[in-house]
């Protein structure tokens, strides 16, 4: 997530210029070149399809890959058809206190695991001629990630192109509409992209999150300034519980629209829309949001669509236990299964999205591995506060690596594991153990602060029967195996169990 990091770099020299080292190489994304160009090619393979021709401008998120690789990569897809002779990146200044203009990293070049990429010195210095606020300050970028981060895309999918990166110190209206003329004046002639660096809401709850971050997309895709700005400013002033920005890049942002209106954009299209909480490492109730948005030319104006789709998906999520179809499980199954594939190979996950309204409806599930018909590890979440998705991603990975019972799977075994999802009804309590039946109810038992659950097929597949298997309940709660018979607190529930062996 954005964030600032004391670790500091220092520029290295060469004959063209400095070469400023990677200074979040490893913490916002891999340091391994093999880690990288593999996150590169699942985001790159994942994304959207191009939906416009020749994009002038992008805004994408700078926050860690694991969290917003994916909409960046929707974002830079777009442009992917086109070739570019140059790419401005507009980071903001997280690092440097008390810069207020716009720094310009104006020879040499940046270093990531995939190599250097060039700056476009010529480009940089006649920029850094348009006005006294712009400088040529290399210790505004020695630190700074925003423009750090979206180097590796740039080199993904325009390895020719060199770059012009640039920090804009504060949000000053005046000051980043200078900028975007004075990057178009100078690109006249010149097939260049202008890549906005901007994270969206931080740190509200999720539903929240989306509320503030659509509203904040439609305004920077109508390519009017002034109402992003008046948009920015609504939000804050009537903002959620622990929302305490709604966008972290207004400046970069701002510029990018300046300057893809001075080159002959008629029209934004967002092109899609996140938050942490939609991966499965994230948390739901404390997110960063993310977009990726496009401005370009031609007809049609803007284009908000995927936000109406998102907010109609949202809508249809019932707190009713989902009917899923056979296509819905093979589709929950494989997301698993690429879930740990992805983490297993590079470090990322996966979004949850494009699934069926019954696969987005909230529900509690166990995610169960096994090899050779043995158990390999099955964590799950009970509580029905996630898209089924959603929960079933993230109990993937636990049940792959935090099932303390085993050590983490490797790549290597992910062959030989079969996947099996068990989806469940709500948890009701039960006045005793006679309301047990063996076979249909998975149960929970909490006892002296202790507790612990098994699913329905434990007890058949163990050869069980109910007193057997409450026995066995207690020990693993870590208390006495009688536990159960006075004191403690029974519910059960059933769940919708299914494998890839099915299929």
């Amino acid at each position: 997530m954005c964030a600032l990091f004391s670790s500091g770099c220092r520029a290295g020299s060469g004959s063209e210029g400095p070469v400023r080292p990677p200074a979040v190489a490893g913490q916002f994304y891999p340091s391994s070149r093999d880690e990288l160009e593999s996150a590169l090619a699942h985001f790159f393979g994942d994304a959207i399809a191009p939906r416009v021709e020749k994009p002038l401008a992008l805004i994408v998120p700078h926050a860690g890959y694991v969290y917003s690789g994916q909409i960046a990569a929707d974002g830079f897809r777009q442009a992917s058809n086109t070739s570019y002779d140059a790419v401005f990146i507009l980071g903001t200044n997280h690092t440097t206190a008390g810069f207020s203009g716009v720094s310009v990293y104006a020879s040499g070049g940046f270093r990531t695991p995939l190599g250097v990429a060039e700056v476009d010195a010529g480009l940089a210095a006649k920029l850094i001629e348009q006005d006294k606020a712009f400088v040529a300050d290399t210790r505004v970028h020695e630190r700074e990630h925003s423009v750090e981060v979206q180097v590796p895309f740039v080199q993904h999918a325009f390895p020719k192109a060199k770059i012009v990166p640039l920090v804009v110190g504060e949000p000053d209206a005046e000051l980043c509409e200078k900028l975007g003329r004075a990057i178009a004046a100078i690109t006249k002639g010149r097939s260049v992209l202008v890549v906005a660096s901007s994270d969206l809401s931080h740190y509200p709850a999720y539903e929240d999150a989306v509320k503030v971050d659509h509203a904040t997309l439609r305004a920077a895709a109508s390519l009017d300034p002034e109402r992003l700005e008046t948009t920015l400013m609504d939000r804050m002033k009537h903002r959620p519980p622990q929302l305490s920005t709604c966008a972290c890049g207004e400046g970069p942002m701002l510029a990018a629209m300046a300057a893809a209106k001075a080159m002959g954009a008629t029209r934004g299209v967002v092109i899609s829309a996140a938050n942490s909480g939609d991966v499965a490492v994230g948390e739901y109730d404390r997110v960063v949001g993310y977009g990726a948005v496009v401005f370009t030319t031609g007809t049609g104006g803007t284009d908000t669509s995927v936000l109406d789709a998102t907010a109609d998906s949202a809508a249809s999520e019932s707190a009713e236990f989902p009917v899923l179809s056979a296509e819905d499980k093979k589709v929950l199954l494989a997301h698993a299964r690429k879930t740990l594939d992805w983490y297993l190979s590079c470090q990322m996950v996966p979004e949850s999205r494009g699934f069926s309204r019954a696969a987005q409806t909230p529900a509690g599930a166990f995610v169960t591995l096994k090899k050779h018909g043995e158990l390999r590890g099955c964590i799950g979440h009970m509580a029905e506060d996630m898209p089924l998705c959603r929960t079933v991603s993230g109990m993937a990975l636990m049940a792959g690596l935090e099932d303390r019972r085993f050590s983490p799977v490797t790549a290597q075994e992910l062959p030989n594991l079969e996947i099996e999802i068990s989806v469940l009804t709500p948890a009701r309590p039960v006045p005793d153990a006679s309301h047990i039946v063996v076979g249909r109810d998975g149960v929970t038992l909490s006892k002296s602060g202790r507790s612990a659950v098994f699913l329905p097929q434990v007890a058949p597949e163990q050869g069980w029967s109910r007193d057997t298997m409450l026995d066995h309940l207690c020990l693993k709660a870590g208390l006495p195996k009688d536990a159960w018979r006075q004191g403690a607190t029974l519910a059960t529930f059933q769940a919708i169990v299914f494998s890839e062996s099915e299929f």
